[in-house]
């Protein structure tokens, strides 16, 4: 199943309107980064095992470790959860942006150093999570490979 296909069908497994929110939010970040690479986590271990819930990522960065080694990764991430919806911002080098310059902007949602977790599209401004997904892919080098 190509990757496409499976976020299609990720996103076609959860009821409304959180499917409604999820396909607006893939739209959203797709226009943010034109092109760019997607990728789907299972939330499966190499044995199997389900060990987080699935997330779909947007863009590309190199994630370098203190011991030099180097883990390619996602900029942007999106994922359903049993109490609405998280969006990743990696790869952020100041941990206190997103909250300190759209917390108190965003509406009902939590902010922390690299995630915005609401339980509806409807509890936020979109507006708003939109510049921090376009922040997000700027601040790591664009996204698209």
């Amino acid at each position: 199943m190509t990757v496409d296909a499976q976020i299609d069908a990720y996103i076609a497994e959860h009821p409304e309107p959180k499917r409604s929110d999820m396909q607006t939010l893939h739209a959203l970040i797709l226009r943010a980064s034109p092109g760019c690479r997607l990728w789907f986590e299972t939330g499966r271990n190499s044995e199997g095992k389900i060990v987080s819930n699935p997330n779909i990522g947007y863009g590309f960065y190199t994630i370098r470790y203190a011991d030099g080694k180097t883990k390619d990764f996602f900029q942007v991430g999106l994922r359903a959860n049993k109490s609405g919806i998280s969006v990743y911002i990696l790869g952020l080098e100041d941990k206190t942006y997103l909250a300190r310059t759209f917390g108190d902007k965003i509406g009902k949602a939590s902010v922390t150093g690299y995630c915005v977790k609401f339980k509806a599209l409807k509890d936020i401004d979109i507006d708003i999570l939109a510049a921090m997904v376009r922040y997000g892919f700027e601040a790591t080098g664009g996204g698209d490979i």
